[in-house]
């Protein structure tokens, strides 16, 4: 790998890409921040596989809810109603873990973004590579879900029956609050709120990106830590770049890793710079990034199908917000576009 990416031109009137002490392979968890990374992991990163797992075994319910609503018998929608529930209840997994993510990731860049972030990456190193770890999810659970364009009809039809007082004869049991279990009335407000909350969730192609992207930002304003969050983000890519450009040989799985964090982290940086990533005063070469994923074909790496040029471009070109700016150089937006 490292004699097909030994083209990469570091030089030649483009920015250097900078080198980063943090080594992403082999990062240790220092005492200091193990209490937190354990908390962490265990909340964000331990239910990934889990997560992705049900996402890839879904199997849609199109075709009851079809026949339910083509002839709405009591059999034929008792039947669609049951196809429909595991599938909500995995939504709501995923949205849970949404919320999750909108907990931990501030409390994530409030060790790595505060303060010095260079020292801060140096010293919270398991940390730092749980934000990959949570970036490179993220891609992989919003790659999933846009090839599982039946969802949102799956959920719309739950919802339906929802409001058509269904879902008492479902069998769950009351839900409660405080240890009481609420009225019919109130657990159906409950519900529906919930289903209003899952259905704006799943309606963006990219929920999870989306999620992250809002969190950061937010934190990003609260805090008046847009340079230190940026720093942190370009960081991030460069270790995931110098990775993939320096090494011979790497495991395939290690080479998609580096590519999807470094897309993830390039475009979270053009949402909370005002500048955007593809300006020139950007830190983060564009330019080089481009062709590493073009050099990372699947076929001569045999990386995984989320990983290959094609998705990563894709992600990079539909989820910026400066790309088609006026300030984007015209050649920047021409290779990005062009891949």
């Amino acid at each position: 790998m490292g004699q097909l990416l030994s083209s990469l031109s570091l030089r030649g009137g483009e920015m250097m890409v900078p080198e980063i002490s943090f080594d992403i392979e082999n990062t240790i968890v220092s005492t200091e921040e193990s209490h937190l990374y354990e908390e962490l992991s265990a909340l964000l990163v331990q239910p990934g596989p889990s997560l992705l797992a049900s996402l890839r075994n879904y199997t849609s319910a199109s075709a009851e809810v079809r026949t339910a609503i083509a002839s709405p018998t009591p059999e034929n929608e008792d039947i669609a109603w049951r196809a429909v529930l595991p599938i909500v209840d995995m939504l709501r997994e995923f949205h849970d873990y949404s919320s999750d993510l909108r907990e931990g990731v501030p409390r994530l860049l409030n060790v790595l973004c505060q303060g010095e972030v260079g020292k801060n990456l140096e010293r919270h190193q398991g940390l730092t590579k749980l934000f990959a770890d949570i970036l490179d999810f993220v891609f992989e659970f919003d790659h999933l879900k846009m090839r599982s364009p039946t969802l949102q009809n799956d959920f719309s039809y739950y919802r339906r029956m929802l409001q058509r007082g269904r879902y008492s004869s479902t069998g769950r049991q009351s839900m409660a609050v405080d240890g009481e279990s609420m009225s019919d009335l109130r657990s159906a407000m409950v519900e529906d709120d919930q289903a209003n909350r899952i259905s704006l969730f799943i309606a963006y192609p990219t929920p999870m990106l989306k999620c992250v992207i809002d969190t950061t930002t937010e934190y990003v304003t609260q805090n008046r830590l847009q340079r230190s969050v940026g720093d942190c983000l370009t960081a991030l890519w460069a270790a995931c770049f110098q990775t993939v450009s320096k090494k011979r040989t790497l495991p395939a799985a290690l080479v998609g890793f580096c590519l999807k964090v470094m897309v993830v982290s390039i475009i979270l940086y053009d949402h909370i710079d005002p500048n955007g990533v593809f300006s020139k005063s950007s830190p983060i070469n564009i330019k080089n990034s481009v062709k590493m994923i073009q050099s990372a074909n699947s076929s001569v790496f045999n990386i995984p199908e989320e990983s290959s040029a094609s998705n990563l471009m894709s992600a990079l070109r539909y989820n910026s917000k400066h790309l088609n700016d006026d300030t984007t150089p015209k050649g920047v937006r021409n290779l990005v576009m062009a891949v």
